[in-house]
Order: C-alpha cells, then structure tokens, then sequence
C-alpha cells in the first residue's frame, strides 16, 4: 500500500440539457456519461491514472451498480476495501454555465464496522469525511506513524471540526466557508487553529487562497481557461486532490506550491470534459495544458 483512501461511493449521471422537463414533459438530453463518483473515490482513481494505485476504503453494495464499481476498481488495479450498504448511491449532474446542479441518492448506513488495514508502507492517507469512524480512526493512526493526512473539505460533516486536529493537508471548498459563515481568509485562520500544516480554499475561477508550512498566504490563479471549453466543473475538485497527492507521492522533495500547480493543471483537464472519468488526466495530459497556458512555478 502505497497511500490510503477513505469515501463514498457514488455512480455518477451526467447529463446536458438545455432544458428540464416537468411534469408529463420529456426531453432528450444532447450527451452524458457514467461514472464512479464521491469525492475521495474520485481522487483515488486520478492517482492512479497518474501511476501510483492506492487501497480504497469505500461503501459497496451487492446490485448492479455495486459490481459496476467493482469493474471500475479492477480497470485501474485499485485495492478496493467494501465496506457494505444496502444500496448503491448515485448522483444525477447537470452542468451549465461553468456551475452545476446534483440531485444525490445516498445509502450510508453502514452494515458492518470498518475493515482494519495493515499500513505498512502507506505514505498518505486522503480522506472526504465520509464514513466519519474510519476517517477519524485511519487519521489518527497515520498521524501517529508520521504518515501524510490530507482532507477534502467539500463541506461540512459531523466530524470536520474533529477530524481537523489530525490532518496535516487541509483543502477545503467555499461551500465550507459558507457553511461555517468564514471568509476564505478566515478559514485559514480556522484551519491553521485546528494544526493543519497548510490549508486551502479552492474558489473555481478565482483559483487557490493557501497558505504554505510558514503560514505565508498566497493565492494561486486558476488558469486563464476560455469558458466557452469549460464543459463539467463537477469532479474537479477531487482530481485536483487526488494530483497533489500524487505529486507529492512521487515528488517528495517539491514544495507543496509545485504540488498544487501540478494538480491545478489536472483539475484544469478535468473540466474540459463531461464526466468524472474522461477528465482524468495523464502525466502527458498536464504537460501539455501547462505547455499551452505557459505555467512556470
């Protein structure tokens, strides 16, 4: 195991329309795809588009879709470690105008209790908040172990506040902020509160407001993308998540500020095209958009 995600499963419906029935209304959406989805879920399989696999610890279902998912985890060699539910969850997505709308059907009640993984070897652990015992417990031991703790802080869950005290990456969503009625500037304040040793606010098109080991805050610009190629904004966050960990996985000795560039570039791919899978980007897919937005750290 070379890092640990934990999260929720989710099949994703992506669909474009430019119209929503009601009604006894129908109408044929103009394209769409299916996919896995969930916010570390997805993270896990950039990582491992990018070339390193990590363990999965994510909710299964013995239905259609629960062995769809099983097929998506053994496409990409993903040790996945099911932990039963009644019901597969799914999202359906509608894109528009850079935003996008999500409608979710979620089955998290859990039949059995967490499995306990052997960490040997384990260097990061990412986690959605999902699945609150397990993230708790995993962060916890990985913290202890000096292994790399990092959080997907897409909103807020009954565990964020404790979860925090042992994540040493915090990248949260505006949604958060929202949530907790901060500014992104004080959740920084927040986050370096709780001990994160960098922290993060992703703002779509405003870009990344961090700070670094130092507790310097900068701002990362997104990158000058024409809108009329933003396509599906949904999932770019977790691909952003899942390329810092990679990098840092693969790059040890780079600075957390070349990590979020590199993932910024993925998550730059991402949203260029429909559904979570097509926008998972190669090693060659995130030279060449750096390439063409001329990125120099």
């Amino acid at each position: 195991m070379q890092a640990l995600f934990i999260g929720q499963t989710y099949i994703d419906v992506v669909f474009i329309t430019d119209h929503m029935p009601t009604g006894d209304e129908k109408h044929v959406a103009s394209d769409y795809a299916v996919s896995f989805g969930g916010n570390a879920v997805t993270a896990a399989f950039c990582c491992a588009k990018l070339g390193i696999v990590p363990d999965l610890i994510a909710t299964a279902a013995n239905d259609w879709l629960g062995r769809m998912f099983q097929d998506m985890c053994a496409k990409y060699a993903i040790s996945l470690h099911g932990r039963k539910v009644n019901q597969s969850s799914l999202s359906f997505i509608m894109p528009k105008d850079g935003k996008r709308a999500i409608v979710r059907c979620r089955d998290d009640e859990h039949i059995h209790p967490f499995p306990m993984l052997n960490l040997g070897g384990c260097r990061a652990l990412h986690v959605d908040g999902h699945q609150p015992d397990a993230a708790i417990h995993y962060a916890k031991v990985c913290r202890e172990a000096g292994i790399l703790t990092s959080l997907d802080g897409g909103g807020l869950r009954t565990n964020t506040h404790e979860l925090l005290e042992f994540i040493d990456v915090a990248i949260v969503a505006e949604r958060l902020c929202e949530q907790m009625d901060l500014t992104p500037e004080k959740m920084l304040d927040y986050l370096k509160g709780r001990g994160c040793k960098i922290g993060g606010v992703t703002m779509g098109e405003k870009g990344l407001l961090w700070y670094n080991e130092t507790g310097t805050v900068e701002v990362m610009p997104a990158m000058p993308i024409p809108r009329e190629r933003v396509i599906d904004t949904n999932g770019a966050g977790d691909v952003f998540h899942g390329a810092y960990v990679y990098s840092y996985l693969a790059h040890p000795g780079k600075s957390w500020r070349e990590h979020f560039d590199f993932a910024r570039a993925a998550s730059t791919y991402k949203i260029q095209r429909l559904g979570n899978e097509a926008g998972l980007p190669t090693l060659v897919d995130i030279a060449k958009v750096r390439h063409e937005f001329e990125v120099r750290v």
